[in-house]
């Protein structure tokens, strides 16, 4: 498919034929596309100034805005938000200023992890057949299962963080378990480590509330977001207290540096799409919308449902199902998608703005597409 145009919950073809869109650029257009508060806000910027300077040698009124509100909308301690260009690129920044806080190198991730491609992400990946060709990889990074308060003890003086995603993306949007990073956050205070908290798919009201950590009445030292933040444009961030935050500041001067981090359009972006979601009620409505899904992703073949808001996946049986599933949907206009580590996982990630109507015209394409692939079976 060539697209030709974005609009809401649809996506256009060469030919103006409408797809709708229950994929949301991998979780990334939290606002659906060409938002008209994004759009705006893009081009009032464009007409101000774009790029002119690296990061944080010039204030920039649109990025300065963003980390403030940010700040608002977090506990006192996540105060100091750096601006970057992608999720991978914030965790990669999240793990130097780990080891700059700690004076330590021992990562510890979970099993089935997914923090993004660059060196410093792919080490910490849990799924080994996607690293063997690059290695070797960073020393030093462990992991241990996910949900495993067994496996904690791992935690030691040594380590200098522990690195989890909030949901489990690419193993299948695996939800934390009942007191499982509670367990994780204490045994880090215990030894001094650090957690890092993966939100660059869960952030930005996907799961019916800001952040996802929020369920969980905890809160990490490095917060690590990306993906639905710039409302469809790239940009990440990591956020951490003031003075840890500060320790990239010297020896060496700028430790860490992004030449288009920061970048006022996307900023302004990034700040339209976050007014949005704290103006409006896409954030509750998101568990509104999750229930809906679910009573009407009812069907032989879908064995289970998992996530948590609109960050969806359901199961089938193999993996040939969920190929023809996903393919026949788009020729018919309905956008699914895989995921990375579960081959029998169906994506369901709308955008936030997606309508009961658009859901349950998706869905239930989805339930006539599993009946052809039952009768044929």
């Amino acid at each position: 498919m060539t697209v030709k145009r974005a609009k809401g919950s649809y996506i256009y073809d060469e030919q103006d034929k409408a797809y709708l869109d229950f994929v949301a650029g991998v979780s990334a257009c939290t606002l659906g596309h060409s938002h008209p508060a994004v759009v705006k806000a893009v081009k009032d910027q464009m007409d101000k100034y774009a790029h002119v300077m690296v990061y944080g040698e010039y204030v920039q009124q649109p990025a300065l805005e963003l980390c403030k509100l940010l700040a608002d909308q977090l506990p006192p301690e996540l105060s100091t938000t750096y601006l970057v260009n992608s999720g991978t690129e914030a965790m990669e920044g999240a793990m130097k200023l780990a080891r700059r806080v700690t004076g330590r190198s021992k990562f510890l991730y979970a099993d089935k992890a997914y923090h993004g491609n660059t060196y410093g992400s792919l080490s910490i990946m849990g799924y080994e057949p996607r690293k063997a060709p690059f290695e070797p990889m960073l020393p030093d990074c462990h992991a241990i299962p996910f949900n495993d308060k067994e496996a904690l003890d791992k935690i030691d003086e040594n380590t200098a963080a522990v690195i989890l995603e909030t949901i489990q993306g690419g193993a299948g949007f695996i939800l934390p378990e009942l007191g499982y990073l509670e367990a994780v956050r204490k045994r880090c205070d215990q030894v001094g480590a650090m957690l890092i908290l993966d939100e660059i798919q869960p952030g930005f009201g996907r799961t019916g509330k800001l952040f996802g950590f929020e369920h969980y009445g905890i809160q990490p030292d490095i917060l690590v977001i990306g993906k639905g933040m710039g409302g469809g444009l790239p940009i990440g961030a990591f956020i951490g207290s003031h003075d840890d935050m500060q320790l990239l500041a010297d020896n060496p001067k700028l430790g860490h540096i992004t030449t288009f981090g920061g970048h006022p359009v996307i900023a302004a972006a990034a700040l339209a799409t976050l007014k949005e979601l704290l103006n409006t009620d896409l954030i509750p409505g998101t568990l509104e919308k999750e229930i809906l899904i679910r009573e009407q992703l009812k069907h032989p073949l879908i064995k289970e449902v998992r996530g948590r808001g609109l960050m969806l996946a359901f199961m089938l049986e193999d993996p040939e199902q969920v190929n023809r599933l996903i393919l026949t949907c788009q020729d018919r206009g309905l956008i699914l998608f895989w995921l990375l580590f579960e081959p029998c996982a169906v994506r369901v990630t709308p955008p936030l703005t997606v309508s009961e109507e658009e859901i349950m015209a998706g869905c239930q394409l989805i339930r006539t597409v599993l009946d052809e692939i039952a009768a044929s079976s």
